[in-house]
């Protein structure tokens, strides 16, 4: 008795806060377990809220396989943000395609840089719309693997090169593989702009802007065909130094990005509705580099006309070859003087300002196209078909 006595004796008369620290212990307790509990859950809460989504931002975002493909981030080249066909198209390239990087991290690159960081969307095949077959040209031998149709996507016309579906595993990484070198290559306002890739989904499609006159070459054959007062093929002087300035200035960016064409030629010049030059014809120079080690086979798919010497004599190309080409095609040099391509593009533009751009080029003697096609080394790489 004498102890329970002396307990309840432990606080004065009226003394609230011992009261309770001695006798309501569970009025402190019951509180602070509850507070405890609260935290705690919303500890773990914010930590499924949140680090998922950090994970996912880690995760790379290259799905397409390119062959002899290196470290992303170890490139230093502009890529392109291709947006692509549900499915594709280049290149995520298109989800497969792409793009890129360079070193900088998200955190510490510029803002231009992160919107180049993003990958192409894929859409579904139904993308397309008012698909037709696109017709060759002249006598142009079509390729096995590839089929060409012209179509619709958002509101731009395009053409879907689509890889047979009885291809091989070879045909299909060759085929997205030069899908992900033209998306490496980045956009530039002379070059065929990549609008994406289907690659997930059978058959595999590389989209690819339509311009509208296709090859040069064909086009400036029927020009000289062509009288009429409207025509588009109204090509004078000036247009000539303009276009050959377009196809320098492409050349001028490939060489930015270590990328030597070798092919240059007006069969591998695009033209489009506006006369607009885009250059094309990157088969022999993603071949170089997807089958260093066999310039045999690849001297026996390249035309030689416009090809520098070095280049016939198989010894390593290098962009002075690409000079050599374009001096040659234009006429504004000699071969054997090879100036750099800065002074031919400043040689090109000084010509576009004093040409003539009222009197229509004309030669009225007759056509022998198909010998003429066979002596200009046109072939069936240059209209969308062959790499």
């Amino acid at each position: 008795m004498s102890s329970y006595s002396d307990a309840d004796n432990q606080c004065q008369p009226g003394n609230t806060i011992c009261d309770v620290t001695v006798y309501q212990q569970e009025v402190i307790i019951v509180p602070v377990l509850l507070l405890a509990s609260f935290l705690v859950t919303l500890l773990i809460v914010l930590l499924m809220r949140y680090c998922p989504g950090k994970g996912n931002r880690r995760r790379p975002t290259i799905t397409l396989a390119r062959p002899h493909s290196t470290s992303r981030s170890s490139r230093h080249s502009a890529r392109q943000n291709l947006q692509g066909i549900e499915a594709p198209p280049e290149l995520n390239p298109l989800e497969h395609e792409e793009l890129p990087m360079t070193t900088p991290t998200q955190r510490d690159a510029p803002a231009t840089l992160s919107a180049v960081l993003e990958p192409p969307k894929e859409r579904q095949h139904g993308s397309f719309n008012l698909v037709t077959p696109l017709p060759l040209s002249f006598s142009v031998k079509p390729d096995d693997s590839v089929t060409l149709y012209r179509a619709r996507m958002d509101n731009r016309d395009v053409i879907l090169r689509t890889l047979k579906e009885t291809a091989d595993d070879s045909e299909r990484q060759s085929f997205l593989g030069f899908a992900s070198f033209l998306s490496e290559l980045g956009p530039h306002p002379f070059l065929p702009g990549l609008m994406g890739v289907v690659s997930l989904r059978i058959p595999l499609i590389t989209v690819m802007e339509e311009l509208e006159h296709r090859d040069l070459l064909g086009f400036l054959w029927r020009c000289r065909q062509d009288t009429g007062v409207e025509s588009p093929c109204n090509i004078t002087e000036k247009r000539i130094f303009t276009m050959g300035g377009q196809v320098a200035s492409a050349l001028e960016y490939l060489h930015g990005q270590s990328c030597i064409h070798g092919n240059v030629g007006a069969r591998s010049v695009l033209v489009g509705r506006d006369l607009t030059a885009k250059l094309w014809g990157f088969g022999p120079a993603y071949r170089r580099k997807t089958q260093a080690g066999t310039p045999g086979e690849l001297q026996n798919i390249e035309m030689r006309k416009w090809q520098a010497p070095e280049v016939l004599a198989r010894r390593p190309v290098s962009q002075n070859s690409d000079v050599y080409s374009i001096i040659k095609s234009c006429g504004q040099f000699a071969p054997h003087e090879r100036p750099a391509l800065a002074e031919v593009i400043q040689k090109l533009q000084s010509g576009e300002k004093s040409a003539n751009n009222r009197t229509v080029l004309r030669v009225p003697e007759p056509l022998g196209i198909e010998k003429y096609l066979r002596e200009a080394g046109y072939g069936e790489a240059y209209n969308y078909v062959v790499l």
